[in-house]
Formats: structure tokens, C-alpha cells, sequence
């Protein structure tokens, strides 16, 4: 496989783990939802994840098994910001991020 070729596999590993994480984060996000009053979907139509609520702790429960799940989701949040950081010094370093 020539350089270019091993660019293209590691790039398609690398958005599938990051896929994954986000993945894995927006579940948490959906969870602290239904146990958090504020968040609590009563409409029973599906909606989107209210991230920007349970990443800023508004209308979060305060128990700590919720607080606990929300660290775990800015965990997860912060391993996929690193992976993009990672990815752009990377593109960097190959000069493919030059424009």
C-alpha cells in the first residue's frame, strides 16, 4: 500500500472511532434527559439529544448518579475534541492542512 493509501485507512479508522465516541456521548446525553425533570421528554415524539443543556448542567438533576453519567458524556466530548486535534496536527505535520 503506497503512503497516500495508509493516509485513507487510518483517516476512515479514525472517523469511525470518533463516530463512535460522539455516538456513545449523545446516549449518555439522552439518559441524564430522562433523569432530569427539566429534560424529561413527556411529548413521546422523538426529539434531539439536548446536549447544550446536560453539557452546561441546566436543568441536570443534582444526584450524583446523573452528575456521574454527565462527567462520563464531557469525558467522551473531550476524547472526540482531542481526536479532531489530533487529526488537524497531524494534517499539519503531513502538510495536507495548508489549504
Amino acid at each position: 500500500m503506497q503512503g497516500g493509501g495508509w493516509f485513507h485507512l487510518s483517516a476512515g479508522v479514525w472517523a469511525l472511532a470518533m463516530l463512535a465516541v460522539f455516538v456513545r456521548a449523545i446516549r449518555l446525553s439522552y439518559r441524564i434527559e430522562a433523569r432530569s425533570e427539566g429534560l424529561r421528554n413527556r411529548t413521546g415524539l422523538p426529539r434531539y439529544a439536548a446536549m447544550p443543556f446536560t453539557v452546561t448542567n441546566r436543568k441536570v438533576a443534582r444526584d450524583p448518579e446523573t452528575q456521574a453519567l454527565r462527567r462520563r458524556m464531557l469525558t467522551l466530548l473531550g476524547i472526540n475534541a482531542a481526536g479532531f486535534a489530533l487529526l488537524w496536527a497531524a494534517l499539519g505535520v503531513i502538510g495536507m492542512g495548508d489549504g
